[in-house]
């Protein structure tokens, strides 16, 4: 039987979702000319052109609840139209929960999920819509901010976004349509010192730039307040001190942190707070699910919790 990819489009309404399929759609490296099924959840302000269809060999569905969206309505729709792949344009404001958790017919199979959001007024919706972004983020593989200009901090949405799904390639485009390859971060830190020492209010900072680019910090000495994690399977020798970090709200409390490696990790209690210094190196780890920062510690001291515990970002 052969399989039929399914690629999920969701970002809120006039966020580029149905302009960025159109354009998808006209690409001759995606259809190769077959079949494509389009099932549209959300109706924007730009149309789907009966010639732009026929054009590119495509058919549409239009679904106007979640509660459609069903394992026999699909089948349904594969037995009716026998595409070559499948887009959904999903709802923004609909869970993922809703589409990602139901049985697919046997040929399809999630190939990606590509989020768009408008860069223009993003901070509109991280006050307003958090959780609906989050949930929308948090599954997706791909996250292209559309409409930035100069003034977009985009080095800031990035961490944002990431601190949420570290597996998610963003993209940003600007207003000409050209793409931004190159965000810089403006760290609080600098990387040059001797010693990098990291403010309690920055560990969140540090913890995804080094997740995202371990290679600037390989032989980097570093020093930061931590607290103390650990488990029976790191034995006497690892630990890991991190911080608890809220990235979206109560329920979605998570902890960041590095593994640590040192000559004795019994003498400090799980939830205690040491003062690290350590040397990074980059190493493979099955718990990063490829290369990253493993702290080599050179002293290790007692101290105080921090004045918030709590990071947010």
């Amino acid at each position: 039987m052969q399989q039929v990819p399914v690629y999920i489009f969701t970002g809120f309404l006039e966020s580029g979702k149905t302009t960025f399929i159109i354009d998808t759609l006209r690409d001759p490296a995606f259809t190769e000319g077959e079949k494509t099924l389009v099932i549209v959840c959300e109706e924007g302000e730009v149309e789907y052109e009966e010639d732009m269809l026929e054009e590119t060999n495509s058919v549409i569905e239009y679904v106007d609840e979640p509660e459609s969206l069903t394992h026999d309505y699909f089948v349904d729709l594969q037995k009716k139209h026998r595409p070559a792949q499948v887009i959904i344009e999903y709802n923004g404001t609909w869970p993922m929960a809703a589409l990602l958790d139901l049985e697919p017919p046997r040929q399809w199979i999630v190939a990606e999920i590509m989020s768009t959001a408008d860069g223009s007024n993003f901070d509109t919706y991280i006050a307003n819509m958090r959780s609906m972004l989050l949930d929308q983020f948090s599954q997706s593989d791909v996250l292209i901010f559309n409409r930035c200009s100069d003034m977009t901090p985009k080095a800031t949405y990035k961490r944002y976004v990431k601190a949420n799904n570290r597996k998610l390639r963003v993209i940003f485009e600007n207003l000409d349509g050209s793409i931004d390859s190159k965000i810089e971060e403006e760290l609080p830190y600098n990387l040059n010192d001797d010693l990098i020492v990291v403010k309690d209010d920055d560990f969140g900072i540090f913890y995804i730039d080094a997740m995202e680019n371990p290679d600037k910090y390989e032989g980097k000495k570093v020093r930061f307040k931590g607290m103390v994690y650990k488990n029976k399977k790191m034995g006497s020798t690892m630990f890991v001190p991190g911080r608890h970090v809220m990235t979206c709200c109560e329920d979605d409390i998570a902890f960041f942190g590095f593994l640590c490696k040192c000559k004795d990790a019994t003498a400090y209690k799980i939830k205690s707070w040491v003062n690290v210094e350590a040397e990074i190196k980059i190493e493979y780890l099955k718990e990063y699910n490829g290369d990253g920062p493993v702290l080599y510690a050179r002293k290790i001291e007692s101290c105080d919790a921090p004045k918030e515990t709590l990071l947010y970002f």
